[in-house]
């Protein structure tokens, strides 16, 4: 067995260091995002699949922010039309993502509880919830595209709200710091 130096052991270190570095980027090739059947552009994926090695991370539901201080408290007014309200909720997630050090690209899963709309006669509104969603998703600047499930609840915690979104993200898994708990 050759004897064990310390450039030896300084080169056998860095070369570890350096295909791990190889294996967090092949992983990040790993998650497969099955697309619709038929050739269908429909801006989410049929299945996400995540292979071992990744952290999954939950995020908790957002609700819109207030657009109007002036409006009546409760009112849609107040949130703003479903593509407002889609479109501040999905920011919200995009910065708590970001805090994590995470994009929206690296979304897998996403549920959307949607509110009847009374100024659409009490029915959803899916085309708004979409020209919000659209916004970041399937696009030319972030293509990746979640599973996704939308379900219509009877009313939202803040009155007014016409969605809540959670979340599901993955990152390559990072080995822990030490003296982090």
């Amino acid at each position: 067995m050759p004897k064990l130096t310390l450039r030896r052991v300084a080169v056998l270190a860095s070369t570890l260091v350096m295909n791990a570095a190889v294996l967090n980027l092949a992983h990040a090739a790993d998650v497969v995002r099955t697309p619709l059947p038929n050739g269908s552009d429909f801006p989410i994926s049929l299945a996400v699949t995540v292979p071992a090695g990744f952290d999954t991370v939950y995020v908790s539901g957002a609700l819109p922010q207030m657009v109007d201080k002036e409006a009546p408290k409760g009112s849609i007014e107040a949130y703003g039309d479903m593509e407002t309200q889609t479109t501040s909720v999905l920011t919200q997630i995009k910065a708590t993502l970001a805090q994590l050090g995470l994009g929206m690209g690296d979304i897998v899963k996403m549920t959307v509880f949607m509110a009847a709309d009374p100024t659409k006669d009490n029915k959803l509104n899916f085309p708004g919830l979409m020209a919000g969603y659209t916004k970041f998703f399937g696009t030319a600047d972030q293509p990746n595209k979640p599973a996704r499930s939308a379900v219509q609840v009877a009313a939202l915690v803040a009155p007014g709200a016409l969605l809540e979104i959670e979340v599901i993200a993955v990152k390559p898994h990072e080995a822990p710091k030490k003296g982090k708990h």
